[in-house]
């Protein structure tokens, strides 16, 4: 079986063969794959009227637990967006009444960012349809394919995510 990515690099091996393009084997079938799935993912939101950005925040509560509740400074780290951009994208979160302020019982001057009933239902839903369209974007890989693949993902992956 071959790919686009076959094709580029038997491309770059003629034309520079005085460079080891080995790395593009991997990493441009990578670049590809996020492509694609970035492409099945804002097809999954639109159907869920939620931008990428929306439900990332939303997913964020959603996975706190019960309350559904964090600090927007909480919602900022895990997000890994600037403060004035999670003050905007809350504004525009409870203008859409997804989410809701509560003061914070634990500091007078801070707020909590509270997941509203629309905005669980909401998020759920999209989920759901959202791991329906990424399994079958690994409908070619058997369950141990996925998991060697996952454990070879996260061993690049790791070091890059870490503390900066």
């Amino acid at each position: 079986m071959r790919d686009e990515v076959d094709g580029l690099v038997e491309a770059w091996r003629a034309e520079r063969p005085d460079l080891d393009v080995e790395p593009l084997q991997v990493l441009s079938r990578v670049s590809r794959l996020a492509r694609h799935l970035d492409r099945a993912r804002r097809s999954v939101f639109t159907e869920h009227d939620l931008e990428p950005w929306e439900f990332d925040v939303l997913a964020e509560l959603r996975r706190s637990g019960a309350p559904y509740e964090l600090s927007p400074g909480r919602l900022l780290r895990a997000t890994l967006v600037t403060s004035g951009t999670m003050t905007n994208r809350i504004d525009r979160l409870a203008q859409a009444q997804l989410v809701r302020r509560l003061p914070d019982p634990a500091d007078r001057r801070g707020v909590l960012v509270r997941l509203t009933d629309e905005g669980r239902e909401r998020v759920d839903a999209a989920l759901a349809d959202l791991l329906r369209c990424e399994e079958s974007l690994l409908g070619a890989l058997g369950s141990a394919e996925r998991a060697r693949l996952a454990a070879l993902l996260r061993t690049v992956l790791a070091p890059l995510d870490g503390p900066e």
